[in-house]
């Protein structure tokens, strides 16, 4: 089943582990690590491979299975939303369909009408557009050919759309909660019908992503946003247990230390928190279950990462951090420029990329120590994709790639 392919480093040895791919918002594992080895480690004349323009905007990240990858975007001057199959070779667009042609929505300076970043399974890719006030859920297959497409409801926000469809089971799952009376479906892969559908409690727009995982002998799904933080059944949408607050709207999805066993969130508006979480509640845990919390080095858009019980985040205005996750003791604060791509991690070492294009990859621990610091030349907001030692980037005109491609997988 897709859980287990795409999980599969969860539950097996690591030396069965094979290559991975890429397949929706922030990796196989939802929480922006990879496994691969053989990542660039230093910045040499040669290390981006390929460099392409591509036709239309978007801040939605690549996605990567095997030697395709896909990634949307929009035409201006048309009001297209379309899908792209890239060669991963050379970065050649081997197809480009029109998913969706309406008049753009009202969005954020900071938004794009091409946010929302695609899965795959193999077989179809998945993606997510806002039609007027309907949310357009579409599937394909690698011909580019349309498989299925429906409007599981409404989404009304003066910020624009951004809902990434993520993968679990037999199941595509969108989280749209909105100014309005907020949901998250469940479709069937196969044909777009409803599986499950959960009611959120408030009418507060947000644009978590939801992390899957299992934590405690639990398979759960946990996000923030709609002023609580909630941990639902991926299976049946049945809610396991719930946090008020800490504040109204999110954007960043949480991570999970596999070391302390906390989930860690950061957010939002117009408070800003960082909290601990321990994963092992029932019922309304407010009161019970917040490890450590911080207001210090929030983010609101880029998504953290844990890496070997460090927590590393880096605010919109571009201060990083690194804390003890078990702990909250900061290790390092950092100055970054303005930040919006989401951290991604491999090889124990972390990749920052700031919107003005600068890349730094970092080492955590006690100490602020940089691998590898380049100049992209070009303004990023997308976050990048990991696979197979190759890092791929989307600038705000062109997608690069960095690095060999390898088949080495790191074992954690």
């Amino acid at each position: 089943m897709l859980w287990h392919r795409l999980l599969l480093p969860l539950f097996i040895a690591p030396a069965l582990l094979q290559a991975e791919n890429w397949p929706q918002w922030r990796g196989p594992r939802m929480d922006g690590t990879s496994l691969d080895q053989g990542f660039p480690s230093k910045w040499e004349k040669d290390t981006i491979t390929w460099r392409v323009e591509l036709p239309g905007s978007g801040h939605a990240s690549p996605i990567v299975w095997n030697d395709r990858l896909f990634l949307v975007a929009t035409d201006a001057d048309t009001s297209e939303r379309t899908l792209l199959s890239v060669d991963r070779s050379n970065g050649k667009v081997l197809w480009q369909t029109a998913v969706l042609k309406s008049p753009l929505e009202g969005k954020h300076r900071l938004n794009s009408h091409a946010s929302s970043t695609p899965a795959t399974d193999g077989e179809r890719v998945f993606t997510t557009f806002l039609d007027g006030t309907e949310v357009v859920v579409s599937a394909h297959d690698f011909s580019g050919k349309q498989v299925w497409q429906v409007r599981p409801g409404v989404f009304a926000s003066k910020h624009g759309f951004c809902s990434s469809p993520i993968l679990f089971d037999d199941k595509v799952i969108v989280n749209c909660d909105h100014d309005g009376p907020g949901y998250i479906v469940a479709l069937s892969r196969t044909d777009g019908r409803q599986l499950w559908r959960i009611e959120r409690p408030n009418q507060t727009r947000s644009y978590c992503v939801p992390i899957i995982r299992e934590m405690d002998g639990r398979v759960q799904m946990v996000l923030s946003g709609s002023k609580c933080v909630t941990s639902y059944d991926p299976r049946t949408g049945s809610l396991l247990w719930m946090m008020d607050g800490p504040t109204e709207q999110f954007v960043a999805s949480l991570v999970h230390d596999a070391k302390s066993n906390h989930l860690m969130l950061t957010g939002g508006f117009p408070e800003h928190h960082i909290l601990a979480i321990k994963p092992d509640g029932v019922g309304n845990v407010t009161d019970t279950h917040i490890v450590w919390r911080t207001n210090k080095g929030v983010s609101y858009v880029p998504s953290p990462i844990c890496e070997n019980g460090w927590f590393l985040i880096v605010s919109d205005s571009g201060i990083a951090h690194c804390f003890d996750a078990k702990t909250g003791d900061i290790a390092w604060e950092e100055r970054m420029k303005e930040h919006h791509a989401s951290l991604v991690s491999a090889e124990g070492k972390v990749w920052f990329i700031n919107d003005f294009g600068t890349l730094r990859l970092v080492k955590p621990g006690k100490s602020y120590k940089t691998v590898v610091e380049a100049e992209l030349e070009e303004k990023v907001f997308a976050s990048p994709a990991l696979s197979e030692g190759q890092v791929f980037i989307r600038g705000e005109k062109t997608l690069m790639c960095l690095g060999k491609r390898t088949v080495k997988t790191a074992a954690r």
